[in-house]
């Protein structure tokens, strides 16, 4: 077989999620190059194959001042390439002009090189999302996004770390060349946990939509969310089960104690929940999600937990297992209405304060 080199470019491209009009290709009889980092699409290694063919049986000067057009097609898009005479290689030349990045850029870059969202992104796309970006310093203890609030960057994490957390429950923390924020606006929802800074944090801001142009124009690096949002979501569920399989504590400022009793009635959790109010320390024992006894300031069982479910503030925790007598007791009466009557006389004692006030 002779040997062969052929350069074409791509003149035209129609939702193809690999290449772009302007990128360069190079056909040899030893193998075929695509462009910068971009991945080889096997369906147009399948089309240039029968290319090759076609030029080791001519002339290929010839064929290439015939100006034919060639195109790829079959998946969710077409391109259309044109072969490259001499001339037009040594005016323009074979391969896409390097990235040139400023000073500020430069340093930006090798801050992230080795971020591995970044390394998946092509050298000629780098420049322009590093454009897009903004660097910004988080003090120690500031909350960078707020669980309920909307988000609309993603955050790649420069130096630093921060704590990942949702209410009580300490979902994981991230340092240097992980990402935060993917969750809620790739979803288009609230952020489902607040991220706060643990000490002083370098981010890069990336709003969501510049990051959409890329995702659209770069398969890898929609695999790499693929996978990331795939990652987290494993997490964020670990921690929750861990949490409740353990123990649970936080703020009836987070959770409202009608709230969290139906919580562990709903889970059928089986347990002692102490809290830490105002007015002293009260306890409350759950069998299978049942109220088994109650203590809070000298008052038991209904009373102590009516008295309860009037507090908004303090903390509490959860810690699983009863003893052998409380596994036996008997209920204290049926939850639900526990629970309501206990609402009712709280809104009547709020009513009748208002009207003493008034």
């Amino acid at each position: 077989m002779k040997s062969l080199q052929v350069n074409f470019e791509i003149i035209e491209g129609n939702r193809c999620p690999f290449y772009k009009v302007g990128d360069r290709l190079i056909l040899s009889d030893k193998s075929l190059s695509c462009p910068g980092n971009k991945a080889t699409c096997l369906i147009l290694v399948r089309e240039m194959t029968q290319l090759l063919f076609k030029f080791l049986a001519a002339k290929p000067d010839d064929l290439i001042a015939a100006k034919p057009i060639f195109n790829c097609s079959g998946c969710t898009g077409l391109i259309k390439f044109v072969p490259l005479a001499t001339a037009d290689i040594l005016a323009t030349g074979a391969e896409a002009e390097p990235v040139v990045l400023g000073s500020r850029e430069r340093e930006l870059l090798e801050k992230i090189r080795s971020f591995p969202l970044i390394q998946v992104i092509p050298d000629d796309e780098l420049k322009e999302f590093i454009g897009w970006s903004q660097q910004k310093l988080v003090r120690e203890g500031v909350i960078l996004i707020h669980k309920g609030g909307a988000n609309s960057y993603l955050y790649f994490i420069i130096s630093g770390q921060v704590l990942v957390i949702d209410g009580p429950v300490v979902i994981t923390t991230l340092g240097p060349g992980e990402i935060c924020g993917e969750m809620s606006y790739l979803g288009g929802e609230v952020a489902g946990a607040s991220v706060r800074a643990l000490c002083d944090t370098e981010v890069l801001m990336v709003s969501s939509e510049n990051f959409n142009c890329l995702l659209d124009k770069l398969p890898a690096v929609q695999m790499f969310m693929a996978r990331l949002l795939a990652k987290r979501l494993t997490r964020v569920n670990r921690a929750r089960a861990e949490d409740f399989a353990s123990c649970m504590q936080g703020r009836l400022q987070d959770m409202a104690p009608a709230e969290l009793f139906q919580v562990f009635h709903m889970n059928s959790k089986t347990g002692v929940l102490s809290l830490d109010l105002p007015h002293g320390p009260g306890k409350i024992s759950f069998r299978e999600g049942c109220i088994i006894n109650a203590h809070y300031r000298a008052q038991e069982n209904e009373e102590a937990i009516f008295a309860m479910l009037g507090e908004h503030e303090g903390t509490y925790r959860f810690t699983i297992g009863l003893s052998p007598q409380e596994m036996k007791a008997a209920e204290v009466g049926d939850f639900m209405k526990l629970l309501m009557e206990g609402i009712k006389r709280v809104d009547d004692a709020l009513e009748e304060k208002d009207d003493k006030n008034y």
